[in-house]
């Protein structure tokens, strides 16, 4: 690239280069206007000796006597210093202030002498050219001598044009100095000119220069000059405009940067060739991508999922908004709902593509737990409803004639209604606290946990009785929570059921309550058979068994640890297991303190 020079260097230079070249048609024109002033005057001081002379030799001309017109001319010429001839119409010389007129040629050709003989009688006539005689260009003015109109002779005095542009050289001299004064003058003055202009444009520049950098608030100061101060005032305008719009188009934009980071939804953006042009929080944290690196990089090499790439490729084909599902395995499965429509923009031209991306992983889940509970429930109920229905019909077939079968039976269809009842217990219990979560209708109070856990205790003392097992409470009476009474008790009683049901005969089932520097601990150990580790993370779950036999020969409805979890969660707690097989299982319930 070609470097640009200042407009200093555009500007001075011209100033200098018309100022020198006006200064030197002036001096040009000075001094041929002196020289020709010089010759003028010069011409004047040569008529006037002339006519002088003419004078003085007029009787002596008349007289024929040319010695004594021969030595008045050169005793005059000697005075004035200039040569002096006197030439007769004839072209005869009859006098000459510096050579014998004897020697000296006829000068009838010569252009003065001519035409003064041949009419200018009474003029004088004024002639420049070279002197073949003395060999250098002279000056001569003819000055005719008549006497009563008739030419008697003719005066010429000349001068060499040598003396004359000696005399003129010293005013050149003086001419050439005073325009180089006047020159520098004039390039100091085009210099300070030249500044003067560029100084206000070098400032417009400097604020030119803080708009492109984005200080619009930067305002120039008006110069003087009028076409400067429109300009000036112009750009100020133009700035102003400009920062207007600049904080419209800043706040549009933090706006909607504050709606897309907001959306619980991911937002992609996309140009005509695939390439990422925005993605919000959501959207990068779902597809674990990073919104800045991802920036101008194709959506094939930031996200490497297939469904998703056909579906942004289909969507930039397509006239009509585009769905699909999408199922990312990167920490575990992600179920995602997308939906594609194309960018368009104020011309109605497609210029890329926007896919919102729906995270319905937990309702995909839900509907997974949803499908199992209705299997699971429907598999529990089966049971006990198949074993009254087949001993029903073994009764209705003549077993109730048989008094001592139909009293078996009959018992074994109580305990299976047991059962089923149990099973729809636990199951409104769970719906009830569920339903109470959701609309916040837990109610909690400050409670002694003494109490609590004693009333617990006592609900449970029969049937640890009945197996001998011995229940032991371990409760300071200062200890109080917030929580709801009636729903912590029913989790301890089921974690102390369960403890008695999977204890032997005569072990003891401890009861706990401590306070940690947060928390609050309840804790319920037994001495039973314990749980292997790759049941403890899912024995919380609804119908989860570890024996299913076992569990059901004990009356286990497969809900009991479930509603503990789900108690234990509307408070805010959480709930652990710590179980060695063979040795015990202690389940602790975390609570806040108060």
């Amino acid at each position: 690239m070609t470097r640009k020079k200042p407009l200093l260097w555009h500007l001075f230079p011209s100033f200098l280069v018309i100022t020198f070249l006006s200064i030197l048609a002036v001096s040009l024109y000075t001094a041929g206007s002196v020289e020709e002033f010089y010759q003028r005057q010069l011409a004047q001081e040569l008529r006037s000796w002339a006519m002088l002379m003419g004078h003085q030799i007029e009787s002596s001309v008349a007289r024929g006597d040319w010695a004594e017109v021969d030595a008045t001319v050169k005793m005059l010429g000697k005075e004035i210093q200039t040569r002096v001839t006197v030439v007769l119409p004839d072209g005869r010389v009859v006098g000459d202030s510096e050579r014998q007129p004897a020697t000296m040629e006829r000068h009838d050709d010569r252009p003065e002498i001519k035409e003064i003989v041949e009419g200018h009688r009474e003029g004088v006539i004024q002639s420049t050219r070279y002197s073949y005689t003395l060999k250098k260009d002279m000056m001569y003015v003819a000055v005719p001598i008549l006497a009563r109109d008739r030419l008697l002779a003719i005066v010429r005095p000349a001068v060499p044009m040598t003396s004359i542009k000696e005399a003129l050289r010293w005013v050149y001299l003086k001419i050439a100095m005073g325009g180089a004064v006047v020159a520098v003058l004039a390039a100091g003055m085009s210099l300070i000119f030249s500044h003067r202009i560029i100084r206000p444009m070098k400032a417009m520049r400097e604020g030119a220069q803080r708009f492109a950098r984005g200080d619009l608030s930067w305002r120039l100061t008006i110069p003087e000059t009028q076409e400067l101060a429109v300009l000036a005032d112009s750009l100020n305008t133009m700035a102003e405009a400009l920062e207007q719009r600049v904080q419209t188009l800043v706040q549009q934009k933090n706006e909607q940067q504050a709606v897309l980071s907001s959306m619980v939804e991911g937002v992609v953006a996309v140009d005509m060739d695939e390439r990422v042009i925005s993605v919000n929080e959501a959207g990068a944290r779902l597809l674990g991508i990073s919104p800045e690196q991802s920036h101008g990089r194709s959506i094939q090499e930031v996200v490497r999922n297939k469904a998703l790439q056909e579906l942004v490729g289909r969507t930039i084909k397509s006239h009509e908004p585009v769905e699909g599902d999408i199922v990312l395995r990167n920490d575990g499965e992600c179920f995602l709902q997308a939906h594609g429509t194309k960018l368009h923009d104020a011309n109605n031209r497609a210029f890329g593509a926007v896919i919102v991306l729906n995270d319905v992983t937990r309702i995909r889940r839900l509907e997974t737990v949803r499908r199992d509970f209705v299997a699971n429930v429907s598999h529990e109920l089966k049971t006990p409803i198949t074993s009254i229905k087949g001993f029903v019909e073994t009764l209705l077939d003549g077993a109730m004639n048989e008094p001592a079968d139909a009293e078996r039976f009959l018992r074994i269809v109580s305990r299976q209604t047991d059962r089923l009842n149990a099973i729809v217990e636990d199951i409104l219990l769970l719906s009830c606290i569920e339903d109470q979560t959701d609309k916040a209708k837990i109610e909690l109070e400050k409670s002694s946990i003494r109490e609590m856990l004693e009333s617990a205790v006592g609900v449970c003392e029969l049937q640890a009785r009945e197996k001998n097992i011995r229940i032991e409470l371990e409760c300071e009476d200062r200890l109080m929570a917030r929580v709801n009474a009636p729903l912590m008790e029913q989790a301890v009683i089921n974690l102390v059921d369960n403890a008695i049901k999977y204890s032997e005969t005569g072990k003891t089932v401890f009861v706990q309550a401590s306070e940690a520097e947060r928390e609050l601990l309840i804790r319920v150990r037994d001495q039973g058979c314990g749980i292997d580790p790759e049941h403890q993370s899912r024995i919380f779950e609804r119908f989860y068994r570890v024996d299913k036999a076992r569990s059901r020969k004990m009356g286990g409805t497969g809900l009991g640890l479930a509603i503990v979890k789900h108690i234990v969660l509307v408070h805010g707690g959480s709930i652990g297991v710590d179980s060695t097989p063979g040795t015990g299982t202690t389940f602790t319930i975390y609570l806040a303190k108060e």
